[in-house]
């Protein structure tokens, strides 16, 4: 059994939610998001709430349960308040900033490496920290773990870009005699 398939999803006043075929779109005040669900969960729609039950007792259909859980509630959470992702750069010389609509970074190469921001998520950046906001949850992620991806956080120094809550292991250098 699901925890979180058996749970009734609530769906806010300012919300939306329509069903057309196998395409469920969330409208609310931050924007609105349309996912496509496969038909071995029944989702139904009423009295201002979402439930999901599966539609046979395969094993696929229960993993689904609680997937398609999570991913309505993030949906629905997503068009009410968007989701934040912080990224802190740190190294000497290493920097970003906001051309257009791309992420230019100065992270210790010989080139500046540009990366495009997807439609419908905001970036800023203050001094040495981007935030990357956005109604999808997913994109958000994805996003963030691009951009770090660039240049991971090395253990010796602490140089390179990490997640704002992320813990990095220092490693003690080489002992002289």
């Amino acid at each position: 059994m699901s925890r979180i398939g058996k749970k009734p999803i609530l769906i806010p006043k300012n919300v939306e939610v329509t069903r057309e075929g196998s395409d469920i779109t969330v409208k609310g005040p931050k924007g609105s998001i349309t996912r496509l669900f496969r038909n071995e969960v029944k989702i139904t729609i009423a009295d201002g709430e979402i439930n999901l039950e599966p539609g046979n007792n395969s094993k696929f259909a229960r993993s689904l349960w609680g997937t398609y859980g999570s991913h309505l509630k993030n949906m629905v959470d997503g068009v009410v308040t968007p989701f934040e992702r912080k990224l802190i750069i740190e190294g000497v010389g290493y920097k970003g900033e906001i051309s257009g609509k791309n992420l230019v970074l100065s992270i210790g190469f010989s080139h500046k490496v540009i990366m495009p921001i997807p439609e419908g998520l905001t970036l800023a950046i203050e001094k040495n920290v981007f935030i990357i906001t956005g109604i999808s949850k997913e994109e958000v992620g994805k996003f963030a773990a691009t951009i770090r991806a660039q240049k991971k956080p090395e253990p010796y120094k602490g140089k390179g870009i990490r997640y704002s809550d992320e813990v990095i292991r220092r490693k003690e250098g080489k002992k002289t005699a």
